[in-house]
C-alpha cells in the first residue's frame, strides 16, 4: 500500500520571522493525521489574513521518534522535539470498548515529553482524546478539562482529580488547554489567532475557512445512543421517564421518589453513569425536539416553547441559544436558507 507523506512544516504563513509564535505539533504512532495539520493549516490562513508585517506563526511537526506513521498509514516527516511556545497534542482513534491501558502504554515517550515541556513553561494543548495523554502526564490534576463528549465519562472516571467539563468545546486552565472532539481543534485555533492577532483576523480567517466561530458548547452534538451502555441501566430508566413527556414540569423530588432513592443518590448515580444531571438531559431532549419542530413545522416560537415544556418563550429562547448558539427564529431562518440552497433545483 502506498503511504502518503506530508513534509514537516517549519513555518506557517507570512510573517513567521521575529516575534513569531512557535507552535509544535506532537506526532506519534496512529495519531489522527488531520489533527496534526488542521491547526497549522488554519494558522497559515491567519498569517495571510494578518499580512506580511504582522508576527506570524512558526510551526513544526515534532516527535520524540525518528519516524511516525499516523492514522490511515500516512508517513509523517517529523523534526526533533525542541523548545516551543505552544505544544499541540493531537488525538487518536479510541473506540468506547477499547483497552485504554494497552493504547496508552506504548506512548510513554510522548507522555514523558509532554510532562517535560510543561515543566519548562510551555503552553500545552490537547485535541480531542489527546486529553488522555495530558492526564497520564499529570497535567490535568486539579484542573478543569474537556474532551470528546463520547469519552468524557471515561476521562472523569479514570482520572478523578480532573474536573471534567463535558459540555465545553475548549477549556484553558493555568497554561493547559483541552478541546472537544475533532473539529474543536478549529475552535482552539481561532482562539489562539484571536489572542495573537486580534478579533478581526480571527473572524476573517473563520469566514474564509467556513469555520463556525460562534459556537460555545458541544452539548447540541451529544447523541446518548452512542454513549457506552454497560452499567448505565439506572440512568437509562431515568432518561426514558424524562423523555416520556417533555412538557411535564421538572420535579427532582418526585423523580427520586419514583425510583425509590433520595435526591442526592439520584443525582450522584445519574452523574456517575452519564457525566451530567437529569435536568441537563431533559433540557437537551427539549432542545432536540424544538429543533425538529422549528425545522419541520410552521409553529410559532411560542408554540414550540409550549410543546417542549416552557410557558415563557423568553426562557425557552435563552436555553435554545445556549445549546445551539442561535435564537429559535434565527435557527429556523438559517435552516430554511440551507434547505433552499441544497434543493435539487438550487432553490431557484
Amino acid at each position: 500500500m502506498m503511504e502518503a507523506t506530508r513534509p514537516a512544516q517549519d513555518s506557517a504563513g507570512p510573517g513567521a520571522g521575529p516575534g513569531a509564535l512557535r507552535v509544535g505539533v506532537l506526532a506519534y504512532p496512529d495519531c489522527f493525521a488531520s489533527e496534526v495539520f488542521g491547526v497549522p493549516d488554519l494558522l497559515t490562513m491567519a498569517g495571510h489574513v494578518a499580512g506580511p508585517n504582522a508576527p506570524g506563526y512558526q510551526v513544526s511537526v515534532v516527535s520524540s521518534r525518528r519516524r511516525v506513521t499516523a492514522s490511515g498509514g500516512a508517513s509523517l516527516d517529523v523534526r526533533p522535539l525542541r523548545e516551543v511556545d505552544v505544544l499541540v497534542v493531537p488525538g487518536f482513534e479510541l473506540r468506547p470498548d477499547a483497552d485504554l491501558d494497552a493504547r496508552l502504554a506504548p506512548l510513554a515517550p510522548e507522555i514523558a515529553a509532554i510532562r517535560a515541556q510543561a515543566a519548562v513553561g510551555t503552553a500545552v494543548v490537547s485535541l480531542c482524546v489527546g486529553a488522555f495523554l495530558l492526564a497520564e502526564a499529570g497535567l490535568l490534576d486539579r484542573r478543569r478539562a474537556t474532551t470528546s463528549w463520547l469519552h468524557a465519562g471515561e476521562l472523569a472516571t479514570r482520572y478523578p482529580d480532573v474536573d471534567v467539563r463535558p459540555e465545553r468545546l475548549v477549556v484553558t486552565d493555568t497554561g493547559v488547554t483541552t478541546t472537544a472532539a475533532f473539529s474543536a481543534m478549529y475552535d482552539f485555533a481561532l482562539d489562539l489567532i484571536r489572542r495573537h492577532h486580534g478579533a478581526r483576523v480571527a473572524r476573517t480567517t473563520a469566514r474564509l475557512a467556513l469555520v463556525d466561530d460562534a459556537r460555545t458548547s458541544q452539548t447540541p452534538y451529544v447523541d446518548p445512543r452512542l454513549l457506552p451502555q454497560p452499567g448505565r441501566e439506572f440512568s437509562q430508566q431515568v432518561m426514558r421517564r424524562l423523555d416520556q413527556d417533555l412538557t411535564e414540569r421538572y420535579d427532582l423530588a418526585a423523580l427520586a421518589d419514583a425510583f425509590g432513592v433520595s435526591t442526592r443518590t439520584l443525582l450522584r448515580r445519574f452523574a456517575e453513569e452519564t457525566g451530567r444531571s437529569p435536568l441537563a438531559h431533559l433540557q437537551a431532549s427539549r432542545v432536540r425536539r424544538a429543533r425538529h419542530l422549528l425545522e419541520t413545522t410552521d409553529r410559532t416560537v411560542a408554540a414550540v416553547a409550549t410543546a417542549v415544556g416552557y410557558e415563557d418563550p423568553g426562557t425557552f429562547a435563552a436555553l435554545f441559544a445556549r445549546h445551539t448558539g442561535h435564537r429559535p427564529s434565527v435557527y429556523r431562518a438559517a435552516f430554511r436558507r440551507a434547505a433552499r440552497a441544497y434543493a435539487p433545483d438550487g432553490g431557484a
